[in-house]
């Protein structure tokens, strides 16, 4: 298992270019199955999760072709198998995108318990109660075992605005007999990103972009050439990562509309940047200079800020841990609050190791003091999200850090060891 080694204390430099959305890659990638026409998804990141999608869809009997660096070509025609392996599945936590789809083509699933990140409790139970409401039985055991002679149009609300809970409803409601209404649905930009996909493959879904989904079934669906949006929790990790080690860059390929929820906590600690617009069909270019002194912008009557997380269009819980770390880079007091998992804010103990000044009141809540000196340590990445983090944490800090299970790391950012050495960052990547 690979290692980052990184000489800290080094302001980045530069520019690079937006990748594509993990998160809408991962749904995108299994709603291939809904039809048996060739299905070709563009800016498709290449990174871990995707590599582990493309092996299950292998595994369920479905050709795969890579046309060139980040874009494949998906036919899953013919007899499909419905068992996920158990291996594969307890690699990526995605694996259970797969369940909705392969529910409506198949009329059954057989799914090993997901794997992927270690941040507490993450709970399935709303899956598997939307696809009850389309008419689904469901028996569990050592394996999710999901069966259903015909799905059906139905009223659901879910019982929390789970993403990857409405991309299973939506993806099996495509192709359910009869109108179905999600309520409370998650309404992040990959949700979106789907459910654009899938009404380009013939599916008719409104209401995307709210919590409220109207999805009247078809018979069938059809091929499609799509491109993947722009991963905005990437975006967001490279503008802590010019924050956090005094540096600016510039990242071309931007939504402008999907860092309004990022940008107001960022100017809690004293960040900003500027979105200009880009050639055209390449977006918009986002500029981070540098910082100068930055401060935390106190509340009202000197109160001490709160940054804090919630389903969109609050501010992405994935970038919590990128938050802290800029924290502690920065003038002033800010209380960090993680509301919906329940382990994630464990990380911090690696960064007080490093010299952070962080009070942890509790598994949700952090009080960051800042600026801190922060020293070169060995470090072990937790997750995705975490895992990156401590590389920004590693990149801000003086002397030498080792960061080992970078798997977690790569699960979620393409080509990060070369794209972090041509913003001037000194890493290695050793196996």
């Amino acid at each position: 298992m690979g290692e980052y080694h990184i000489q800290g204390g080094v302001p980045i430099q530069g520019m690079i270019k937006a990748c594509g959305n993990k998160n809408a890659a991962l749904p995108c990638i299994a709603a291939a199955l809904l039809t048996g026409d060739p299905v070709v998804l563009r800016n498709v990141p290449q990174i871990e999760d995707t590599a582990v999608m493309f092996e299950i869809l292998r595994s369920l009997g479905v050709t795969v072709e890579q046309l060139e660096e980040n874009a494949w070509k998906i036919i899953a025609s013919g007899q499909i198998r419905s068992t996920i392996s158990p291996e594969l599945s307890d690699r990526i936590r995605a694996s259970i995108l797969f369940a909705g789809p392969l529910l409506a083509r198949t009329s059954s699933v057989l799914l090993p318990p997901p794997g992927g990140d270690v941040i507490g409790r993450r709970r399935l139970d709303t899956h598997f109660l939307a696809l009850q409401d389309l008419g689904a039985r469901i028996a569990i055991g050592k394996h999710f075992d999901l069966r259903a002679n015909k799905l059906i149009g139905a009223d659901i609300f879910l019982d929390e605005a789970s993403v990857t809970a409405t991309e299973n409803a939506v993806m099996a409601a495509t192709l359910a007999e009869g109108e179905t209404v999600i309520s409370n649905a998650a309404s992040e930009p990959h949700v979106q990103d789907l459910c654009g996909m899938l009404n380009a493959m013939g599916a008719r879904i409104s209401g995307a972009g709210s919590n409220i989904l109207t999805i009247r079934g078809v018979r069938e669906l059809h091929g499609v050439d799509w491109t993947i949006g722009p991963d905005y929790m990437e975006i967001g990790s490279f503008i802590g990562l010019a924050a956090a080690t005094g540096g600016s860059i510039a990242i071309q390929g931007v939504n402008a509309r999907d860092m309004r929820p990022i940008q107001l906590p960022f100017s809690k600690l004293g960040i900003r940047w500027t979105i200009s617009d880009g050639p055209p069909g390449t977006g918009s270019t986002l500029s981070v200079p540098v910082q100068k002194s930055p401060k935390v912008n106190n509340d009202l009557g000197g109160m001490i800020p709160k940054i804090d997380d919630a389903p969109w269009p609050g501010f992405p819980p994935d970038l919590i841990s990128i938050m802290t770390v800029v924290a502690t880079q920065v003038r002033g007091t800010v209380l960090i609050h993680e509301k919906m998992f329940e382990s994630r804010m464990f990380f911090v103990d690696g960064l007080s190791r490093m010299g952070a000044r962080i009070v942890l009141c509790d598994p949700h809540r952090a009080v960051i003091i800042g600026p801190a000196m922060l020293h070169g340590d060995h470090l072990v990445s937790p997750d995705v999200r975490a895992g990156m983090a401590l590389v920004i944490a590693a990149c801000a800090a003086r002397g030498e850090s080792v960061i080992s299970n970078i798997y977690q790391v790569e699960r979620g950012y393409e080509h990060l060891t070369e794209r972090l050495q041509n913003l001037g960052i000194r890493i290695r990547r050793v196996e």
